[in-house]
């Protein structure tokens, strides 16, 4: 099940470090690739020879390799892993990655990561329930990252309570499971759209809306981590990352993304249509920059196709999922659309939830389904929305 799979593991100073090269070597044991990197205090724990002979890698600790000249680049570390692991996570460290404090390797590592990260916390019983530990543990879950729940028992310092780091075996089978999780939607074919519309006025005018593209992005994103072959049709979007193996088709006006929707559609196993098309567009575009001559100034518009009801009208076994973003009637607009469009399901965000719609970096969301089910979840940040999306998904294809 691990073969290949690169995993990287993530060492802060705490006692508990002495747990970590029996991990390395079951996992090595599997088949997968691991990389240790560590703090420079946890070589008191532990040391990089140990760790280096197990993984068959080289250990890193600081920015800089001084005996060799060269940079132990963490970009290139947070973008090689599948999945990150920092075990243990002491209190300091919990603290550093949940702040966004970066003033070592490891903390860089965490903010430079595209794969999933999860920490297994180790520290005394009084630090684990102090209300700033337990406020930075309940910020990064909001980040989108998983905790390995500490063990009860006897604790370094002769206490006995919560506060003990999962045991290897424990975190070998959180990482077989991470794996074994996200390979549901292996081969399965999944098209999204994503971000708005840009309808030309002119040369240089165009009428769009203030979509991000950030809600879309962030469930391409996990139906990639889940095993699946995905394409991405985009409206034209800022600076947003995707996984290396989503195929991306960058469209700008309503009707570029329906041509591109149609022609992937077919061969689709699961449509997600996030993106914010244009309901209307420049009945004609004019050919060269209009001039600011009157104080008035009328565009006739005329409708755009509605993607979701043309694909719901011939569409065969796919799995159709839309969107509803609603200011009034939210619940009643969205079963509409579900019905009106041939969906599958429906997810509803409505602008008066504070943090919720376009420009955020949170949603928060209710799930229909045409079986009449509601699902309400809290805000959450988009990556992890998109979880409770795809995770809702895959339920249909248990």
């Amino acid at each position: 099940m691990l073969k290949g799979k690169k995993i990287l593991i993530a060492i802060s100073a705490s006692i508990a470090a002495y747990k970590i090269p029996l991990l390395v070597r079951m996992l090595v044991k599997e088949g997968a690739e691991v990389q240790v990197i560590m703090t420079s205090a946890t070589q008191q724990f532990v040391t990089s020879l140990t760790l280096a002979t197990l993984s068959k890698r080289p250990v890193f600790t600081e920015f800089v390799n001084n005996e060799l000249g060269e940079w132990n680049n963490h970009v290139e570390l947070g973008l090689w892993a599948d999945i990150m692991l920092i075990a243990p996570a002491s209190a300091h460290t919990l603290s550093k990655c949940a702040n966004g404090i970066c003033n070592d390797l490891l903390s860089a590592v965490y903010l430079s990561a595209k794969c999933p990260v999860y920490f297994a916390p180790a520290m005394d019983l009084d630090m684990y329930k102090h209300p700033s530990t337990l406020l930075n543990i309940s910020k990064l879950k909001s980040y989108g990252n998983t905790i390995i729940a500490p063990n009860s028992g006897e604790l370094a310092s002769g206490l006995v309570g919560e506060g003990r780091m999962a045991e290897p075996e424990e975190m070998l089978e959180v990482i077989q499971s991470f794996f074994e999780e996200n390979q549901k939607l292996l081969g399965k074919n999944v098209l999204i759209t994503a971000g708005p519309t840009q309808e030309s006025i002119d040369p240089v005018r165009f009428i769009s809306n203030h979509s991000t593209g950030k809600m879309g992005y962030a469930i391409a994103n996990r139906f990639a981590q889940m095993g699946a072959n995905v394409t991405l049709v985009s409206g034209p979007v800022a600076n947003l990352q995707l996984e290396n193996n989503v195929k991306l088709i960058s469209v700008k006006s309503a009707q570029n993304m329906f041509e591109a929707t149609e022609q992937y559609f077919i061969d689709s196993d699961i449509v997600v249509l996030a993106a914010a098309v244009a309901d209307y567009t420049p009945k004609h575009v004019a050919s060269t920059k209009i001039k600011k001559s009157e104080q008035t100034f009328n565009i006739e518009l005329t409708k755009t196709i509605d993607i979701a009801k043309t694909l719901g009208n011939i569409k065969t076994t796919q799995f159709t999922v839309g969107f509803a973003l609603e200011t009034n009637n939210e619940k009643e607009n969205a079963l509409t659309k579900l019905t009106s469009k041939n969906l599958d399901m429906i997810i509803l965000n409505s602008l008066q939830d504070t943090g919720a719609g376009f420009g955020h970096d949170t949603n928060k969301i209710t799930i229909f389904n045409k079986n009449g089910t509601q699902i309400d979840f809290d805000l959450k940040s988009k990556k992890q929305v998109a979880v409770d999306i795809v995770d809702e998904i895959c339920k249909h294809f248990a």
